[in-house]
């Protein structure tokens, strides 16, 4: 809270000039911490102000959807996952990437040794802790690359739809549960277990890693040559921002800190979080690596009988934003 009413009383001062600045809505993938970090320190470092966009960033939460929002119109643009986002375009939502921060992908799937999971083989009658909501895709079509059934029985998996957090693990719902590398992983070892009782499965080393954490709009507003020229304006103050929050990560988790207006959040768990982000968006300049999208196209149309997309999608992403920002 303490932040937004600074924020707003820095507005009333400024006067005129801040009714000059453009508004820009940006619709967060979950709520507040350094996951975001990068657009929190543009905004507390006034690389947003830089740029005169005056920027409002919403947190998200387990009942809110970033597709949702922009396509109510609650947003001008949204973090989100590029399994969900291509997923949302080829039901018609046109969704397109327009920068991508994070190079790297954090979702994996922790397993409890002593419940029977060493290796993938081990998976076949076991329980298996999935977040949906968008999230499910890419665990989807890996089990369909291992031939891995999901409906249950000996020779298939039973999927738990996972909350967000890690109770079924500890409580010996599942032997799995879905995390990502830089949160609920922690949170499994903050409960008591051991990496040593644990085995950890990373997408990425498994070969299905999709992108995480895009920035994607809509592709109408595109053609407005008013809403381009914000868009990049915001593109460039928001890589300045996650630049900075890779070389100062502590000081970037203090700031999300000041930010949280639940209270929820600790220096600890938020300083650890950032220090693993760093790792994602290292290597990064914001643009997309067309490489990277094909492999995560490729792997949501691996999806068997039920593929997350049906057909290679089309214009659904573009460097031209961030080729602007960057010059």
């Amino acid at each position: 809270m303490k932040k937004t009413l600074l924020n707003t009383l820095a507005a009333l001062a400024v006067g005129s000039t801040a009714a000059y600045a453009d508004e820009f809505t940006l619709q967060l993938k979950w709520v507040t911490q350094a996951q975001f970090a990068g657009y929190y320190v543009a905004l507390e470092k006034g690389f947003y102000d830089e740029e005169d966009i005056e920027v409002t960033i919403k947190p998200g939460g387990p009942d809110i959807a970033p597709t949702q929002v922009i396509a109510g119109g609650g947003a001008d643009a949204v973090i989100e996952w590029m399994p969900a986002a291509l997923a949302a375009r080829e039901k018609g939502l046109p969704l397109v990437n327009v920068a991508q921060p994070f190079k790297s992908a954090g979702m994996m799937l922790t397993c409890r040794k002593d419940a029977g999971v060493e290796t993938t083989a081990d998976f076949p009658g076991k329980t298996l802790g999935v977040w949906f909501f968008g999230n499910e895709y890419p665990f989807l079509s890996w089990m369909s690359q291992l031939g891995i059934a999901t409906e249950g029985g000996a020779d298939g998996v039973e999927v738990l739809k996972q909350g967000f957090n890690v109770d079924p693990i500890l409580n010996g719902q599942a032997a799995c549960v879905s995390t990502m590398a830089y949160n609920e992983y922690w949170q499994v070892i903050d409960a008591g277990l051991t990496p040593e009782e644990l085995v950890v499965f990373k997408y990425t080393d498994e070969g299905v890693a999709t992108m995480e954490d895009g920035i994607y709009v809509l592709e109408d507003n595109l053609s407005d040559p008013a809403f381009e020229d914000k868009l990049v304006r915001f593109v460039r103050a928001s890589m300045k921002g996650w630049k900075y929050a890779e070389e100062n990560p502590d000081e970037a988790a203090d700031i999300v800190l000041e930010f949280d207006e639940t209270g929820a959040q600790t220096v600890k768990h938020q300083r650890r979080m950032m220090g693993e982000i760093a790792k994602l968006t290292a290597g990064s300049d914001g643009s997309l690596d067309p490489a990277d999208y094909q492999r995560t196209v490729d792997t949501l149309l691996a999806g068997g009988s039920d593929p997350v997309i049906t057909m290679a999608p089309s214009g659904a992403w573009t460097n031209a934003i961030t080729d602007k920002a960057l010059k």
